[in-house]
């Protein structure tokens, strides 16, 4: 495999509005982000951004930020018009989907997404982490996967993705981190699919994926990275890496 990395941001958010110039440690947030894809040491890292002041604070920090349009409908059509610019040539035949509000995520996780890739009947890879919170199982903020895995095993077929708990009786459940690595291929055909019933149903972009036949396979890794959705995470993610500078 040759990977790159694609990071997508964009300033407009509902519930956090400029959360990816958000000051966390004295650098913005999507610093932190570049800089954790840069210690997975798996392949070139590229900003896909959707406003200005983004690509100002990556070229500040010595890293490569390309303006994509900025009403693009989601992160995985801003990463594909960003490799269109960053590998014209296709040399890249795995793109990372790394998202932008993930400053504390583990390199070792961001490569981890890779591992389910080595099976070439998989066309996409992601992360789990087994949940322990009884109450992350019935929280609707949490998104669960639904994983076909053996005992033992630390790669699994994913079955399904959804807010509701799931899979139901005894055994683990399922923590999905919404970090994709996509055969290039796979992303393609992606990118060009309209939003499918159950996708829309759920509000998870994965679940097109699935509709339409695709394989995702999930590495499953030790913890949940603590993801910038409020002003509340911040905080939260403010005083965790205030502690690690």
């Amino acid at each position: 495999m040759n990977p790159i990395v694609v990071i997508p941001s964009r300033l407009a958010s509902s519930r956090l509005p400029d959360k990816a110039l958000a000051d966390i440690a004295g650098e913005p947030m999507i610093v932190h982000v570049w800089r954790r894809g840069v210690e997975a040491d798996i392949g070139p890292v590229v900003v896909a951004c959707g406003d200005r002041p983004i690509a100002d604070a990556i070229d500040a920090a010595g890293g490569r930020a390309l303006m994509t349009d900025p009403d693009l409908p989601s992160g995985s059509d801003r990463v594909f018009a960003a490799l269109q610019e960053a590998d014209p040539k296709g040399e890249h035949d795995v793109v990372v989907n790394l998202q932008g509000d993930l400053p504390a995520i583990e390199p070792a996780a961001v490569a981890a997404s890779l591992l389910p890739l080595a099976d070439p009947a998989v066309d996409i890879g992601t992360l789990v982490a087994e949940t322990f919170d009884p109450a992350e199982g019935t929280d609707p903020g949490v998104t669960k996967a639904a994983l076909s895995i053996q005992p033992g095993a630390r790669i699994g077929r994913t079955m399904w993705f959804s807010h509701a708990p799931i899979s139901w009786g005894d055994g683990p459940l399922y923590h999905h981190i919404g970090l994709y690595a996509y055969r290039r291929p796979a992303l393609e055909r992606y990118v060009t699919l309209p939003p499918s019933p159950l996708e829309l149903r759920e509000r998870l972009e994965q679940l097109r994926a699935l509709e339409d036949g695709m394989r995702i396979d999930a590495a499953l890794v030790d913890s949940v990275p603590l993801g910038v959705d409020t002003p509340a995470d911040l905080e939260q993610i403010r005083a965790l890496m205030a502690g690690e500078s």
